[in-house]
């Protein structure tokens, strides 16, 4: 199997929806198969129909499907495991089985890129045009070629939680950024990423800044 599943160390990557979220719930399951995890896919199933009246466009139906599992097989883990420990389950399941891949994968693209900021900028684009789409309300206060500052003022994934009582798995999902954060060196790749707060974690919005060194 490759070790770049997402196809993101050749540059030039395009979200495709349907593939990568059935890469993450995949794995998801998989770290979870010591749990019921076809009656978590059973629950999953009937949250989707249920909240169906959420989908906005393409990427919305797509992470509907991707937050939806981890309400589901949160519903299915609280009972046994408890509050604090069926958090921790579902984002170690949701955070952790690619991550490596991911940091890799994102690490060989800005070693590759001629530009690494402009690399990232553009996958940054591409991911909010592609992956997320309508659901998410984007705000970009500086972009001027040394600085991409991008602040999500409306997040889809939070909304969807909300919806369905589990706010507090919003964070899982916040800290799944970290396997592609990570991979920025501001030394080797020349520009830094600032992101101090989210909607998940109780900020007014989520920060991605993305700052050339000299910029």
């Amino acid at each position: 199997m490759s070790t770049d599943q997402f196809g993101l160390a050749g540059g030039g990557y395009v979200p495709d929806p349907d593939r990568d979220t059935t890469l993450l719930l995949d794995a998801f399951y998989d770290r979870l198969s010591e749990y019921p995890t076809a009656a978590m896919r059973a629950r999953q199933d009937e949250l989707e129909a249920a909240n169906e009246h959420l989908i906005v466009d393409e990427p919305a139906r797509h992470n509907l499907r991707l937050t939806l599992a981890l309400v589901a097989a949160y519903e299915v883990l609280l009972p046994r495991l408890g509050r604090e420990q069926a958090i921790d389950a579902v984002r170690a399941a949701f955070v952790e089985p690619l991550g490596d891949t991911m940091k890799q994968g994102t690490r060989a693209m800005l070693d590759t890129a001629p530009d690494a900021f402009h690399a990232m900028v553009e996958l940054s684009r591409s991911r909010e045009e592609y992956a997320f789409g309508k659901g998410f309300v984007f705000e970009r206060p500086v972009d001027d070629g040394a600085r991409y500052h991008l602040d999500v003022r409306r997040c889809f994934y939070h909304d969807v939680l909300v919806a369905n009582e589990a706010p507090e798995l919003t964070p899982a999902m916040c800290a799944f950024d970290a396997n592609w954060i990570e991979a920025i060196d501001p030394d080797r790749h020349g520009f830094r990423f600032e992101r101090r707060t989210t909607i998940g974690t109780g900020g007014t919005h989520c920060p991605f800044h993305f700052s050339r060194d000299d910029g």
